[in-house]
């Protein structure tokens, strides 16, 4: 991280997607709240809600269309049993697909639990300059992604690249003092 860069505290939504978990028990929404205050960040919203699509999209429809939201953190959904949809709930959101989030996320996730990784299909979008993380709902898998790759790229001063410039075009904000999302290399 450049020491010249400054840091630009972002505006985060945390949604949690199970039909057991209620926010007393919800361990890993608590896990990305806790991060992202910590790393300096706002919480702009949380909501848990049952494994349903059309819920889903609901949710997160609504904070991809407002201004004051530029990152959304959704845990839970990303399995393979028959109630496990986020995937198929919040691709079709997507303007544009983020491949590499899931990518990475197995390959660190396998060095934590081996080939069970397989089993996440952690995946990670932008719509409306919100950048939208979705990730297993283990507590374990959201401080691995959280730690392993997305407190660096909601941090204005990472290089090459982040995502801050980008998502901070959605409240036509002045961001003459952040750099382009993706500097070129030397």
């Amino acid at each position: 991280m450049s020491a010249k860069a400054v840091f630009v505290p972002l505006n985060i939504a945390v949604l949690t997607v199970s039909d057991t978990r209620t926010y007393e028990n919800d361990t890993s929404g608590q896990a990305l709240v806790d991060a992202l205050t910590e790393a300096g960040h706002s919480l702009a919203d949380r909501n848990l809600i049952p494994d349903d699509i059309y819920l889903m999209r609901a949710v997160v429809s609504h904070w991809i269309a407002n201004p004051g939201v530029q990152a959304i953190l959704v845990t839970g959904g990303t399995g393979f049993t028959d109630r496990d949809s986020t995937p198929e709930a919040l691709s079709p959101l997507f303007d544009k697909e983020i491949k590499g989030f899931g990518e990475l996320f197995r390959q660190i996730s396998f060095t934590e639990i081996g080939s069970s990784t397989i089993q996440s299909r952690a995946l990670g979008g932008l719509a409306n300059n919100t950048v939208i993380f979705c990730m297993p709902g283990s507590t374990g898998a959201c401080k691995t992604a959280w730690n392993g790759i997305i407190r660096e790229q909601l941090d204005s001063r990472q290089k090459p690249c982040n995502y801050v410039g980008l998502l901070l075009k959605k409240q036509h904000k002045d961001i003459t003092s952040v750099k382009p999302f993706c500097e070129p290399r030397p």
